[in-house]
């Protein structure tokens, strides 16, 4: 191994922190950069130095411009050699673009819809005008036809009137018929009863 491995003591000398904040970091990096001595003790190769530098000083909350940029690049370099983060970021990008994606849609089917209404109202709105001239129209002929049915039933009660009266006339004069008859009848039996004691 031509690299430069330190140990965690090494490391936690090195930056003037406890051995234990060294090993809190080392045990959340990648699987593939915890790497392990033939006799079992942990060690630390640059890639994984420079992540752990940008965690204790990022923990350490000093705010610094070189700090940030650090801690950028440590970012970096551990996104782009843990396929595990890269394959989470890429998964993220998707769904980013899936998501405008699905929002776009949306938005159009929700202008469809609104367009839809629109229509539907003006629609509606159209039908009852319609509706309206319609029963304007139907009470005007039923205005105009109203005369006509007036006069026929005025020419029909006429003609009923007239028949009634004709029928009252017919039976005034067969009544007088029966009375002529009866006075007619009276004075004959008056005659009969005069000649008898004449």
């Amino acid at each position: 191994m031509s690299e430069n491995l330190k140990t965690i003591k090494e490391l936690a000398d090195e930056l003037s922190v406890t051995k234990q904040n060294i090993q809190y970091h080392y045990q959340r990096l990648p699987k593939e950069l915890q790497l392990k001595s033939s006799n079992g003790s942990n060690l630390i190769n640059s890639k994984a130095e420079k992540i752990i530098l940008g965690k204790v000083e990022s923990s350490s909350k000093s705010n610094t411009k070189d700090q940030q940029i650090s801690s950028k690049e440590n970012f970096e370099d551990e996104k782009l050699d843990n396929p595990f983060i890269n394959r989470l970021i890429k998964e993220v990008e998707y769904l980013k673009i899936d998501k405008d994606k699905i929002i776009s849609t949306k938005d159009q089917q929700i202008e469809k819809l609104t367009n839809l209404l629109d229509q539907q109202q003006r629609l509606a709105l159209q039908d009852k005008k319609l509706l309206e001239e319609y029963k304007s129209e139907i009470n005007e002929l039923k205005a105009l036809k109203m005369p006509q049915e007036d006069k026929k039933e005025k020419d029909k009660k006429e003609n009923q009137s007239q028949e009634e009266v004709q029928t009252l006339k017919k039976q005034m004069e067969a009544l007088n018929d029966k009375i002529k008859g009866q006075e007619q009848a009276n004075n004959q039996s008056s005659k009969k009863w005069y000649q008898f004691w004449k």
